[in-house]
């Protein structure tokens, strides 16, 4: 009776032992980023303004909902905005310029961008901002290389 007690003790604290491990799989390394070329900007004025979102995170108008935020000086028309420690997912990036640095975008009345914005896979929305699908992307850690080029309306 008592192996079987001793075993059922063995038994318990394995389990209890594999129920507090951590997933490491879906971690990141200090090598994990995303690097973002932002062209197209018409001046040199301001800043880039990046985000980055999981899904059902509220892509593209909920930034303070984002995974990861970040902004870039612009130069000679183009900006980088690099995402670091991602861990593996689905995301996807909506970019905007910050012509009068004042660190939101402005829209006009009815909410059209008033200064250039644009999303991973060049996305544009109908309507309205483009969808999550549309400009989702899959990140397997390392080091990932995305182009964005912004419009303006």
């Amino acid at each position: 009776m008592k192996t079987v007690a001793c075993r059922m003790v063995v038994v318990l604290l394995a389990l209890a032992s594999s129920l507090g491990a951590v997933d490491n799989s879906q971690q990141s390394s200090p090598g994990d980023f995303i690097r973002v070329e932002i062209t197209g900007m018409r001046n040199d004025h301001g800043q880039v303004m990046c985000a980055l979102f999981a899904p059902g995170t509220g892509f593209p108008s909920k930034a303070e909902s984002a995974v990861a935020h970040t902004h870039a000086a612009i130069t000679n028309g183009s900006a980088v905005c690099e995402f670091h420690g991602v861990a593996p997912g689905r995301y996807a990036v909506s970019v905007f310029h910050d012509e009068n640095s004042n660190d939101k975008m402005d829209a006009n009345f009815i909410g059209i961008p008033k200064e250039g914005v644009g999303a991973s896979n060049d996305a544009k929305g109908r309507m309205g901002p483009p969808k999550f699908d549309a400009a989702a992307f899959q990140y397997s850690g390392g080091k990932l290389e995305l182009k964005i080029k912004l419009f303006y309306i």
